[in-house]
C-alpha cells in the first residue's frame, strides 16, 4: 500500500495535526474491539465518532500524557540503542506514516534493513510487565504490529520489551520477533475496512446535522 512519509518528532503539533482524523496502529485494537453478539463495543464506537469529528474540523478529547506514557517516550532512544547494540544492527528512526487516502496512519519506532521494524513497549506498569515480560502475552500489541506489516509491506517486527530498571535480572530488553502471517493480516484489513466504513457513516451523520442547523438558523 502506498505510504507518505512525515518526518515529524512523536508528540510535535505536526505530529498531532497529520494524525487527526486517521485510524491510527496503536487504536486498531480498539478499532477491531467486539462485543459477544458481534457489533462493535463502546470503545470502537466512540472512536470512531472522535474520528468523525475530526474529519469534519472538530476537535476529539486530548489524550492526556500521564507519567507512565512520558517516561514510555523518554526510554524510547535508550531502548532503541541497547537494542541496536546487542542486535548490532542499525534502527531507521521515522516519523509518521500514512496512507494516500488519509485512511490509516502508523508511527513505528524505527526501521531495520528492508524488512524489519523495530516496536518498543517500556514495562512501566508491573502489571504490564508480568504480563508481557514473564508470560509472554503481547497481544495488547499484536494488532499494531501486524498493522506495520500490512503497511509497510515488511516481513517481520521486533517487540522489544523494555525495563531498565531489572538489569541486573538479566530482565532489562526482552525481544520477541513477529514473523508476517497473511491471514491474520487479512483478517486485520477486513476489520478495519468495516470499521472505517461506521466513522464514514458517522461523519455524515454529523455534517447532515450541520446542515440542517443551518437552516433552522436561517429560517
Amino acid at each position: 500500500m502506498k505510504m507518505e512519509h512525515f518526518d515529524y518528532e512523536q508528540g510535535s503539533p505536526q505530529w498531532l495535526d497529520v494524525r487527526k482524523g486517521v485510524i491510527t496502529g496503536s487504536k486498531f485494537k480498539d478499532a477491531r474491539e467486539r462485543l459477544k453478539s458481534g457489533h462493535p463495543s463502546a470503545k470502537a464506537m466512540l472512536y470512531a465518532m472522535n474520528l468523525a469529528r475530526e474529519r469534519c474540523h472538530g476537535t476529539a478529547p486530548a489524550i492526556f500524557v500521564n507519567g507512565a506514557m512520558r517516561q514510555g517516550t523518554e526510554q524510547e532512544p535508550f531502548a532503541r540503542a541497547h537494542y541496536e547494540s546487542v542486535r548490532n544492527v542499525l534502527v531507521e528512526p521515522v516519523g509518521f506514516f500514512k496512507t494516500h487516502d488519509d485512511l490509516y496512519g502508523i508511527s513505528p519506532d524505527g526501521l531495520i534493513d528492508d524488512d524489519g521494524v523495530l516496536e518498543i513497549k517500556t514495562m512501566v506498569s508491573s502489571e504490564t510487565l508480568f504480563t508481557a515480560m514473564v508470560t509472554d502475552n503481547i497481544s495488547e500489541y499484536i494488532d499494531q504490529c501486524n498493522g506495520y506489516l500490512w503497511l509497510l509491506g515488511r516481513k517481520w517486527v521486533d517487540m522489544c520489551l523494555w525495563c531498565p530498571d531489572l538489569a541486573e535480572l538479566g530482565m532489562q530488553m526482552r525481544v520477541i520477533r513477529i514473523e508476517r502471517n497473511e491471514n491474520d493480516i487479512e483478517k486485520l484489513e477486513a476489520d478495519l475496512t468495516a470499521f472505517a466504513g461506521t466513522v464514514r457513516m458517522y461523519e455524515s451523520a454529523l455534517r447532515k446535522a450541520a446542515i440542517a442547523n443551518k437552516e433552522k438558523e436561517t429560517a
